[in-house]
């Protein structure tokens, strides 16, 4: 069977070369997986079973090839030759090699195979540039291959980075390509510009048909350029490295498209997909959204956030609990994830009490002291931490400035304090503000634990940066798809119907209730005062409790016999 292969290979190399076109499924032929230029197709691996595909009719204008393969999560390996080296094999999800043509050179070969036990679908298409296009990954000096196309990606909680080799300029088959490294002018490869692009698969879609037809449209530069976004452009001077914020369950295409700006042509690296989370996980896996113990946390946060959203204002107690539950939450569970090494379930639980004794301590200072300013100082902040995090959710985020924390976090702080500064003179609407709008906002929290949606990541990336040294330098951008328009609805009927609501409820209402402490006190004196109250001749608290710990007592004394006990003198 080898030797039949190998003259099936011999008389399709034979044949000259033209530039046909090509079917969007090509034909197999003694085991051979024909493919044609700019034709995307579909096919299966097995382990047992490795395949060699094989491109001909190569148009003579062609000066490389890039060849890639893609699957959702199983891996795949592509090579040269059937004897894998790590200069001439790469093996991954989204994989690439790059095929230097030689003079009058018309037909390809590629050795394909998985190692996974489970068949493997695979999606794969052949690219052909010419030699004014810039060659991807030409001048790599970083990764195994020595020509290298592939987009690197790593991910964790906080950020998804990629990485690429720079590109060399184009040149002719059976021609030296231009050194790397001498040279820095106009006439080098340091002319290149490689614009960085980003694709948003659509929400809650981890199916494997959506996300190989997804990749057609991220493979060539034309498909690029009309559907993905152009995140950041970078010169040959920048670091070939781009982070993103990494956003779990949501589905994401990168790919790098190198231009050379001189002779006006481009060329695409091979995409590279990632949910930001593993499929074959035990726990935590794609598929589940949340842990158990964050759709507990965030349902019943979210039952108080509506109880506050229309009566928060007149339940003034209940109030100040929800917002010094947020601020002693929050920034308890910021050292102790920086600073230990606790699971993430009692790190929640732990933040849970911590913010239940911040609620309680406001309480008890509004109670005592009843200072009224220090409590709307509190109440305002957290409107506009809230207001601050939207706009550099929308609009600053990704502004160049702000990748300096410094700037960041001075800007972000000072539009926070604007908030309770500006609504200083009307304290009523800013309570009832935060009451709409805050507690609203924590039904959108609890909305995304079981239905993903853009709209967490509001608060989610101030989290993150503040938790993460290296979350600086990555791109927030997040879709906005059906979901998120959805609940962004919801939100916004939720905020204005709870405003309206205590609006036009507390309208001839005292602003506030009294200080608790001082009334308190004045019922404690009239109740002393006043003899003809029946209050007054109610003993005191410490009586009332030992005669209550004497009747407790007595039902456990044992009953004494009544009657004579001396025995009778006779």
């Amino acid at each position: 069977m080898g030797l039949l292969r190998l003259l099936v290979l011999a008389v399709l190399a034979s044949e000259p070369g033209v530039a046909g076109g090509a079917e969007t499924v090509g034909n197999s032929s003694e085991g051979l997986l024909e493919f044609s230029v700019g034709k995307f197709r579909y096919f299966t691996l097995n382990r047992p079973s490795p395949e060699d595909a094989i491109l001909r009719h190569i148009s003579s204008n062609a000066s490389f090839l890039i060849f890639q393969i893609h699957s959702q999560y199983q891996n795949t390996t592509i090579s040269f030759t059937k004897t894998l080296l790590h200069n001439t094999s790469g093996t991954g999800t989204d994989k690439g090699l790059v095929f230097i043509l030689r003079p009058e050179q018309s037909m390809c070969t590629w050795h394909l195979e998985t190692l996974d036990a489970e068949p493997v679908q695979n999606m794969a298409i052949p690219l052909s540039y010419s030699e004014r296009d810039p060659v991807p990954g030409g001048c790599n000096l970083e990764f195994d291959l020595d020509i290298d196309p592939n987009i690197y990606l790593e991910y964790n909680f906080f950020e998804t980075t990629i990485k690429f080799a720079p590109a060399n300029l184009g040149y002719a088959r059976g021609t030296n390509p231009l050194p790397c490294d001498i040279g820095t002018g106009r006439d080098s490869r340091w002319r290149l510009l490689y614009d960085v692009y980003q694709y948003f698969l659509p929400e809650n879609d981890l199916s494997q048909e959506g996300l190989l037809k997804h990749l057609q449209r991220m493979a060539e530069v034309p498909q690029v350029k009309a559907n993905a976004i152009k995140v950041v452009t970078l010169t040959a001077n920048d670091k070939p490295r781009v982070s993103f914020s990494s956003l779990r369950g949501q589905g994401v295409i990168y790919n790098v498209i190198v231009r050379d700006p001189l002779l006006n042509t481009s060329a695409a690296y091979v995409p590279v997909h990632t949910y930001a989370c593993h499929f074959e996980a035990k726990e935590g896996n794609c598929s589940s959204l949340g842990r158990v113990s964050t759709k507990v946390f965030f349902t019943l946060f979210a039952l108080l956030g509506l109880f506050i959203c229309f009566f928060g204002h007149r339940f003034w107690k209940t109030e100040l609990f929800f917002i010094g539950f947020i601020f002693t939450g929050f920034f308890f569970y910021i050292p102790v994830t920086r600073l230990t090494l606790l699971t993430y379930d009692v790190r929640l639980i732990l933040t849970a009490v911590a913010g239940s004794v911040g609620g309680i301590l406001l309480v008890a200072a509004w109670w005592r002291f009843g200072i009224l300013l220090i409590c709307m100082l509190c109440v305002g902040l957290e409107l506009g931490f809230l207001i601050s995090s939207v706009m550099f959710f929308a609009l600053l985020g990704n502004l160049k400035i702000f990748q300096d924390d410094g700037v960041f976090w001075v800007t972000f702080s000072c539009i926070a304090v604007i908030i309770p500064v500006v609504f200083m003179g009307c304290l009523r609407i800013l309570n009832i503000l935060t009451c709409g709008f805050v507690g609203s906002y924590l039904v959108v929290l609890a909305f995304d634990s079981y239905l993903y949606t853009s709209l967490s990541y509001i608060t989610l990336n101030i989290l993150k940066r503040a938790l993460h040294e290296d979350f600086h330098r990555a791109f927030t951008n997040v879709p906005f798809q059906t979901n998120d328009f959805i609940i962004l609805a919801v939100w916004g009927m939720l905020a204005v119907s709870g405003v309206t609501l205590q609006m036009r409820r507390e309208r001839g209402q005292p602003f506030f209730p009294a200080h608790p402490y001082k009334l308190w006190k004045r019922e404690r004196e009239r109740r002393v005062t006043n003899v003809l109250d029946p209050s007054y001749h109610i003993p005191p608290l410490r009586e009332r409790l030992y005669c209550r710990l004497t009747q407790i007592k007595e039902l456990f004394r044992k009953e004494q016999p009544a009657g004579e006990r001396t025995p009778l003198l006779l």
